[in-house]
């Protein structure tokens, strides 16, 4: 009797099939406690019954993409005919079980080292981002060495698929009676809408089927809604799913247009600025590292990690809280050079972004007689940006097919270092005819975060974080670009721009929130100029390009979902970011969570830094005019990816 279990388990192929969809959703919640050990930093704040409601929320996601994975293992099992229990048949199942599950919880392993680049949970899109990548299988070796903890844990779950799977083991049996087929038919059928329902998230025509953006039910802030979710369904759910829909929050045409229209009707207040233009757009360069821009931090003796940064910063021009769109460099390139938006997923992975007519600050100033270039060290068509920055307007392209010396430059697994590039940058430019316009995309201060041998006791390991020597070295390439550029007959005739693509790395628990993930700096330089100070207010990267037109005084109407934000007749300034399925939008003081019906939060990200207190409700008014903006811009950037309307010159620069 002691081994009637057992026995009754493995001679049963229901019961088998259930333990093992029970095995995985064990595997799934373990795998959810060490994505969040190995994430702890991003969110400090969790108490245990938060964490009991996420764990609670996320059996739901974790049922749907178990059975999403087991479709087919499920099928084999359940279909109500006698081959089933052939031998060969359950090692056949066996296999497909194992294999099947594995490659979605390798998956899952690895979004456990790559959500602290993106802080959210990777979808399909992931697959369009690298495709053109060349040098993968280095960047996951040299990962999979730094994070062996996290591969040591995929090959014990592995172990475990292969180890604790059961598989049912039957006498041999006669002839099948009417009542077998019947029995099992109903079963079949039973188990089929069980299935659909597991799938689906519910039963009845009541329940819509989950999706990424229900995770947030089970959380206070939206980044904890990665915790509740797991990598293998954000992938199945986002296969073949456009969010391109038009929300019609706005009925009319009008309606909409007196709310929000990205048409900028520009007004010049003197003559065109035949300025060459430079936009330095800075790999990682999180907020934090930047000392200028912290001067409150430590009672005021943080020095952070850009020295020379931080002196342009005190002879230029910036506003105080400076967001980026989102937190790939493939959202920053069309939100910086474009003033494109990254909602859902990067424009530049859209269905609609081989069709589509865009322009740019590029595009624009070629209308002015500018040439304009894009640099980047990388691989040529690396990220998709030597095909966007074509299709905004660039006309050359210089990245590491065009640079001469690889064998000195590159840095052996990404692109050519940094200081090599941006001196190869300096020295391009001087053979260029002004007025230029040109953007450069680093790249040292990337995953693996090394730098050149002949540096390392110079930028030695500090501040808790090896990309903090790797932004000590890019700062000083800076420098070394200004040393080389201020010779330059163009330096003195050019207007400098200072961002970066998104944050990584941060470790101050100040920006260890919703909105200090996106905190990027947001700098304009002309050498001996006027253009100085630092505005107390609200910037975004899709202001970058209607602020360079503006200070140039263009005279042409184009497309942008940003402002001057040197007009001194617009005190409307705001920020919006796409995060975790929820759009944030900064006005004022406050950050309005929106999940595309209504406002979920309120907070007060000025004065309540570590966003404690959910404000919801307290301010109506407040709250319903971001609301009714926040649909206003939504619905103006769907209908123009749509209509292919995000440019007004329907002719490809």
């Amino acid at each position: 009797m002691k081994n009637f279990p057992k026995q009754y388990i493995k001679g049963n192929i229901y019961v088998a099939t259930a333990c093992n969809i029970l095995l995985m959703m064990a595997i799934y919640m373990l795998s959810r406690f060490v994505f969040y050990w190995v994430n702890i930093s991003f969110f400090p704040d969790i108490t245990f019954s938060e964490m009991l409601t996420i764990c609670l929320g996320g059996l739901k996601f974790d049922l749907s993409a178990v059975l999403y994975t087991n479709l087919l293992y499920l099928l084999l099992m359940i279909v109500p005919f006698p081959f089933r229990y052939n031998e060969k048949y359950q090692k056949t199942a066996k296999w497909i079980f194992i294999i099947t599950n594995g490659i979605a919880l390798i998956a899952n392993c690895v979004d456990m080292i790559y959500f602290k680049f993106t802080t959210r949970r990777t979808t399909l899109s992931v697959f369009s981002e690298f495709e053109h990548e060349g040098n993968l299988g280095k960047i996951f070796l040299d990962g999979a060495i730094q994070y062996w903890y996290v591969v040591l844990f995929g090959l014990a779950i592995l172990a475990m698929l292969y180890f604790l799977y059961y598989q049912p083991k039957f006498k041999t049996t006669g002839k099948k009676t009417v009542f077998y087929y019947i029995r099992n038919t109903i079963a079949f059928v039973v188990i089929c809408v069980l299935v659909v329902g597991g799938l689906r998230g519910g039963l009845g025509t009541a329940v819509r089927p989950i999706t990424l953006s229900n995770a947030n039910q089970y959380v206070d802030k939206s980044i904890e809604s990665a915790i509740v979710l797991n990598t293998p369904f954000c992938i199945y759910r986002t296969a073949g799913v456009t969010k391109y829909k038009n929300p019609n929050y706005f009925k009319t045409e009008d309606e909409l247009e007196s709310v929000c229209t990205p048409v900028i009707q520009p007004h010049p207040t003197g003559e065109f600025k035949n300025l060459n233009v430079v936009v330095f757009i800075l790999e990682s360069f999180s907020k934090e590292f930047v000392g200028e821009l912290n001067k409150d931090l430590d009672g005021g003796n943080y020095k952070g990690y850009t020295p020379f940064l931080d002196s342009l910063i005190r002879e230029g021009f910036t506003y105080e809280y400076t967001f980026a769109t989102g937190r790939k460099s493939i959202d920053a390139m069309p939100s910086i050079l474009s003033s494109i938006p990254a909602f859902y997923e990067p424009y530049i992975l859209t269905p609609y972004a081989a069709a589509n007519n865009i322009s740019g600050i590029a595009g624009e100033l070629n209308n002015k007689g500018y040439y304009t270039a894009f640099f980047h060290g990388a691989p040529n068509g690396s990220m998709g940006f030597q095909a966007f920055a074509k299709a905004s307007g660039f006309k050359d392209y210089y990245g590491l097919d065009e640079y001469m010396d690889k064998a000195n430059g590159f840095d052996g697994t990404w692109a050519i270092w940094d200081e090599e590039f941006f001196q190869f940058y300096a020295h391009k430019m001087s053979t260029f005819k002004q007025p230029f316009m040109t953007a450069l995309f680093s790249a040292t201060s990337h995953h693996p975060f090394k730098i050149p041998e002949r540096y390392k006791t110079i930028f030695p390991e500090e501040g808790g974080h090896e990309i903090h020597k790797c932004i000590r070295y890019t700062d000083y390439s800076i420098r070394r670009f200004f040393e080389t550029a201020s010779k330059q007959p163009w330096f003195k005739n050019t207007l400098f721009v200072f961002t970066a693509d998104h944050t990584n790395a941060l470790t101050r628990k100040e920006y260890l929130t919703d909105a200090g993930h996106y905190k990027v700096p947001i700098v304009f330089y002309q050498p001996d100029s006027n253009l100085k100070g630092r505005i107390k207010g609200i910037a975004q990267q899709t202001d970058i390009m209607p602020t360079v037109l503006g200070y140039l005084n263009y005279d042409k109407p184009f497309v942008s979902f940003g402002h001057d934000l040197l007009d001194p007749n617009y005190n409307e300034h705001y920020a919006i970011n796409f995060n975790n399925q929820v759009f944030q939008y900064f006005k004022g003081d406050y950050m309005f969570l929106f999940d595309g019906k209504q406002i979920i939060s309120v907070y007060d990200f000025v004065n309540d830094i570590y966003l404690k207190n959910n404000l919801k409700d307290r301010y109506p008014e407040l709250q319903a005019d971001a609301e009714k903006h926040i649909k206003a811009i939504v619905q103006q950037y769907i209908e123009r990816i749509l209509s292919n309307n995000l440019c007004l010159v329907h002719d490809k620069n």
